[in-house]
């Protein structure tokens, strides 16, 4: 059976925009359409947690605050990345709750709102401090019994490659 040069043509021309406008779709960014109540209420924790601690931060356009200590000198990652990561997760008191000292990779699309905000402010090398409002955490379930409902949380990250 032969096959048309412009039937496969077609077919690959379709499969391929298939394939795009479905990464495309996973891959628009964070979602950001949050409760704006809540969202009030966790910047103003957070701000009261960085003037108290003396921390200087940078405020995003989506109420995430962060300070970078090292900008790095690689790619930056998009919506669509794996990275590899290592990590310290804390409350807003300093307990930590999770922490990661060997690479781990992640795709950034699975990880939390606040994460796929921060992360590609940096290069591959380097590090971010982020103040992560709750409503781009874990929201009002909390997670387990070490995040509370409602918990603004403060990640510490080094991103060591854009895989």
């Amino acid at each position: 059976m032969t096959r048309s040069p412009l039937l496969l043509f077609s077919f690959l021309l379709i499969s391929s925009l298939l394939f795009t406008s479905g990464c495309k779709n996973k891959c628009d960014g964070p979602n950001l359409n949050v409760n704006s109540e809540q969202l009030a209420i966790d910047i103003a924790i957070i701000d009261d947690y960085l003037t108290e601690n003396n921390i200087e931060a940078t405020e995003h356009p989506s109420g995430l605050r962060y300070t970078i200590t090292r900008q790095g000198d690689g790619n930056s990652p998009n919506a669509c990345d794996r990275i590899a990561i290592a990590y310290t997760g804390k409350t807003l008191d300093g307990t930590i709750f999770d922490e990661s000292k060997d690479p781990v990779s992640f795709g950034l699309t699975s990880l939390i709102t606040g994460w796929q905000i921060g992360l590609p402010l940096l290069k591959e090398g380097g590090r971010i401090t982020l103040y992560i409002p709750s409503v781009y955490a874990y929201g009002a379930s909390g997670a387990g019994s070490d995040i509370g409902p409602n918990e603004s949380l403060i990640f510490e990250i080094y991103l060591l490659r854009v895989l």
